[in-house]
């Protein structure tokens, strides 16, 4: 059934709004991978270009997953945000959200969605930090934002990380606020993660042509495949 169709027979059936947009996103959290970028209005949010075709990369090397494979481009204000069972944001500036662009993050955020937010300046007191923190207590509330505990199933959705997150070159080479966060926060809502949050700026980590993995000694990507991997299964 096509998204067309599957909203007139919400419609026809008088469903309330909110549980139009969790039936919707649960049909597509069934779908195809696709990579949705989150266009938000302020700061930039046009970071780590190659990440997308890297991470893309190493699902298809790793994984069974039938992958669209290109990145998609959505306007936070957009319904079409609905359409991604996935999406990432990401960047270095301030983060104030509009009050469509507010409406729709909750709104996925609360149905189903699955966002990955990543700090580009890896900086607990930067800028994109205190700005997107805040946004996230006006919208949800300010306990809601919570340190993942690393034994989190997410750390063996399909890789094994026993330590929990693993750390970024940009962490151990003093950028940003100089520390080592060995923790990611998240947003849990019903039991799985509706947000994960990083300060290790892993965005900018993976932002390298996916051909050069091979001169590392370990792939560094192996850890988005476990967030895809939970988004898409949790």
């Amino acid at each position: 059934m096509d998204r067309r169709r599957f909203v007139s027979a919400l419609a026809a059936a008088t469903l309330a709004p909110w549980a139009e947009v969790r039936a919707l996103t649960l049909l597509r959290r069934r779908a195809d991978f696709r990579f949705t970028r989150l266009r938000y209005a302020s700061g930039d949010w046009d970071v780590d270009q190659r990440m997308p075709s890297n991470l893309l990369h190493s699902l298809l090397e790793y994984t069974t997953v039938r992958l669209d494979p290109r990145e998609h481009v959505v306007p936070l204000d957009s319904d079409a945000v609905y359409d991604s069972s996935f999406c990432y944001m990401a960047g270095h500036r301030l983060v104030q959200f509009g009050r469509q662009e507010r409406q729709v993050f909750e709104r996925y955020v609360r149905n189903g969605g699955f966002v990955f937010a990543d700090d580009c300046n890896h900086d607990v007191d930067g800028l994109f930090a205190r700005s997107f923190e805040a946004e996230l207590g006006r919208i949800f509330g300010p306990r809601a934002l919570v340190k993942l505990p690393n034994d989190h199933p997410l750390y063996r959705s399909f890789f094994t990380f026993p330590d929990g997150p693993p750390a970024t070159s940009l962490e151990l080479n003093g950028w940003g606020d100089d520390l080592v966060h060995d923790y990611l926060k998240a947003i849990v809502l019903d039991g799985r993660i509706a947000l994960l949050y990083s300060n290790k700026d892993y965005g900018c980590e993976w932002d390298y042509d996916f051909r050069n993995k091979r001169f590392l000694a370990e792939d560094n990507t192996k850890f988005g495949v476990n967030i895809v991997m939970y988004a898409m299964t949790a």
